[in-house]
């Protein structure tokens, strides 16, 4: 497993776009998001997979983001997870 390159951060922008519009992140790089300047969320890919590394709780999970469907479900554990943190 590795860290996402510039073309895997190309294949995994419509996400990107949406994690820029929830309000209480910070995009520190390109694929690389802050809450309350402590690190939450960056990504990996594996082969042709990807994965965040998402601190939902107090560690970091690793969730995979390649397809729709998992990207939705990410999307919504990450709202859940920064409405309870208000």
């Amino acid at each position: 497993m590795r860290h996402v390159n510039e073309v895997d951060l190309d294949r995994l922008e419509p996400l990107l776009h949406e994690l820029r519009t929830i309000d209480g992140l910070t995009e520190r790089k390109r694929g690389t998001f802050s809450y309350k300047s402590r690190a939450f969320l960056h990504f990996h890919a594996h082969g042709e997979e990807f994965f965040a590394d998402v601190r939902l709780t107090d560690e970091f999970e690793r969730c995979p983001a390649t397809t729709a469907t998992q990207r939705r479900a990410l999307i919504k554990a990450i709202k859940n997870s920064l409405h309870e943190r208000r």
